[in-house]
């Protein structure tokens, strides 16, 4: 059997300094984006991480019944969580340096980003057959596919992973399969082959999103 994982990302806000863990409601403007991005393709389960945008996003797409998964909330910036990256590039260079750099650093006493692949990882390992749909942070998506095809922790930061877009992880005996980067207003339409999909610069840190 098959579990086919279906990651939606949520709508950018309007454009703003780049905060750590900036997971506030949608603004109007990402409201009205998100209406207009087209429809959720059908799934068995449809999950949403616990964040305001998340939900917000989920609901805006018609997925009023979407149930809070803890497993999908963004990456944990500690004590950097709603600063501007700005400021904390310019007041602690160096732990930022650290923190894109090495996936077992977390030198804002949060979460690494070993840690958050992990976490990640036994929620995706852990599920059973069927279609599975959650709207999620980048940050979480971007570990799903590095957990998923195995790629070294070094890889998250150079996942760009737009906003609205859909990321789908396939799996059967052990093994999954990437299809990416795909936007919600084109038809999902299962790839040739069945559900193997297609295969396959750094980003903002976790929780930024640009429009």
């Amino acid at each position: 059997m098959t579990v086919r994982v279906m990651l939606i990302s949520p709508a950018a806000v309007a454009v703003r300094e780049a905060r750590f863990g900036d997971d506030g409601p949608l603004d109007a403007a990402g409201l009205r984006r998100t209406r207009a991005a087209g429809r959720l393709p059908a799934a068995g389960r449809v999950l949403t991480a616990p964040s305001p945008r998340c939900r917000q996003t989920a609901e805006a797409l018609g997925a009023d019944a979407a149930r809070a998964e803890p497993a999908l909330r963004d990456l944990d910036a500690g004590r950097w969580r709603g600063r501007e990256l700005a400021e904390v590039g310019a007041s602690e260079p160096d732990a930022v340096a650290a923190w894109l750099t090495d996936p077992d650093a977390a030198p804002h006493g949060g979460e690494s980003v070993r840690d958050a692949v992990a976490r990640v990882g036994t929620w995706l390992d852990g599920l059973e057959d069927g279609r599975v749909l959650a709207v999620t942070a980048p940050a979480v998506i971007r570990a799903a596919v590095v957990h998923g095809l195995a790629l070294p922790a070094q890889s998250f930061w150079r996942l760009d992973v737009r906003p609205l877009s859909l990321t789908e992880l396939t799996g059967r005996g052990g093994r999954w399969n990437l299809r990416c980067g795909v936007p919600l207003t084109q038809e999902q339409e299962e790839p040739p082959g069945g559900a193997a999909g297609d295969r396959g610069h750094p980003t903002s840190p976790a929780g930024t999103q640009s429009s």
